[in-house]
């Protein structure tokens, strides 16, 4: 089995290559979902938080989605802490999902952070989907309600783009100049020959 990481910054246009990769029958993880589920789920996880944080992050049972973001927001300490509580367990999720999939030739993770994390060390191959700058902030500002200073915020606490073609077998490009799916097909060839 082959395991495609599937990385890019925020409003890069990831969902588009994952829809694409789904449509064709490759399964894909989806790292920030399993990641959200785990830490609200994972006995392991919540013990952890609760060690470093405290009971009230857990108050009446359930995690306290506002007080986790706010110890983790502006505090590179506490954001490296719970990526090193989470991290981990999402690590034995994928590869617990990836067994479930043995039957398959390739299988894919989509991981905002998949260098951050550390999650690359595990894959096969690892593309990049890129986006100009200005066009990811226009596409964020369409879909979420946030403002300009939050997303070019968060664009700061990820690992430029540049560096992340830098290390990737793969980039694609989501620009409006070039198609995304002659993209991905070119890929997909070089992964299989016989694709």
């Amino acid at each position: 089995m082959i395991k495609l990481g599937i990385t890019g910054g925020i409003g890069a246009g990831k969902s588009v290559v994952i829809s694409f990769l789904k449509a064709i029958g490759i399964p894909v993880y989806i790292a920030d979902d399993e990641s959200k589920k785990l830490t609200s789920t994972s006995p392991r996880i919540k013990a952890q938080l609760i060690e470093q944080f405290g009971e009230d992050l857990f108050a009446g049972g359930i995690l306290n989605k506002a007080l986790l973001a706010s110890l983790i927001f502006e505090n590179k300490n506490n954001l490296r802490m719970v990526d090193s509580i989470i991290h981990p367990e999402v690590m034995s999720d994928f590869e617990a999902w990836s067994a479930k999939h043995a039957d398959e030739k390739l299988v894919a993770m989509e991981a905002a952070i998949l260098f951050e994390s550390g999650f690359d060390k595990t894959m096969d191959f690892i593309v990049t989907v890129t986006a100009p700058q200005e066009e990811r902030i226009e596409r964020i500002l369409k879909r979420n309600k946030t403002t300009r200073e939050e997303i070019l915020s968060r664009m700061s606490n990820q690992l430029p783009d540049e560096e992340k073609c830098r290390r990737s077998d793969f980039v694609i490009y989501n620009d409006n100049d070039r198609a995304i799916i002659p993209q991905i097909e070119e890929m997909l060839k070089q992964i299989f020959p016989v694709y």
